[in-house]
């Protein structure tokens, strides 16, 4: 009786002290997606073209100052490209929207959650997250910043893993100045 009675005051007192020293300030905070910019560039043996994706929703989640997870989804129906005009503007527009690329009429949406998140340095981490992109999920491996209420990141998405196939020369042979890059870059402007 008196040993279950002392497992049980120092099954208390260890409880009691793990919650006196944990910090329970673990925080969600919410992106605010009219402030906010994702940018794309793609590239081809003749150039590049660049341009924009709406931002659906976010929110990166902090203990205390420090950065521990986030999750997104973008509007891929939103998927326009800012170096071009007119009817050459519409054509790649519509064409990246096809099945050709993300077809956002199956796949209206891509997603981003992270697993993982490392301090690197002050404002800087390493994130390791599932990107899901026309309905298939990868692993992801990139570095974001945080400054105040804002953060940046930048990944490169090799196309190629989420069945974006059209003139990548990971599936198709003779392309030559056809060829598009299975990797493109997205660069995000965040304020939260």
């Amino acid at each position: 009786m008196k040993n279950s009675i002392k497992s049980i005051v120092l099954l208390v007192t260890i409880s009691f002290l793990t919650l006196s020293f944990t910090n329970l300030k673990t925080e969600t905070k919410s992106v605010i997606v009219e402030n906010s910019t994702v940018v794309w560039k793609g590239y081809k043996v003749t150039g590049s073209h660049e341009g924009t994706i709406v931002l659906k929703s976010g929110s990166l989640e902090f203990d205390g100052e420090i950065l521990t997870g986030g999750e997104f989804v973008i509007d891929m129906t939103t998927i326009s490209s800012t170096d071009l005009e007119g009817e050459y503007k519409g054509k790649l527009d519509g064409h990246l929207k096809s099945d050709d690329f993300f077809g956002t009429e199956s796949y209206p949406e891509a997603s981003l959650k992270f697993n993982s998140v490392t301090p690197k340095g002050k404002n800087s981490y390493t994130v390791v997250g599932d990107l899901t992109i026309k309905g298939k999920t990868n692993p992801i491996e990139f570095e974001i910043s945080i400054y105040g209420s804002k953060a940046t990141a930048s990944l490169k998405i090799d196309r190629s893993k989420y069945g974006v196939k059209y003139n990548s020369a990971s599936f198709f042979e003779n392309l030559k100045d056809k060829v598009i890059y299975d990797e493109f870059d997205i660069i995000t402007d965040l304020e939260f």
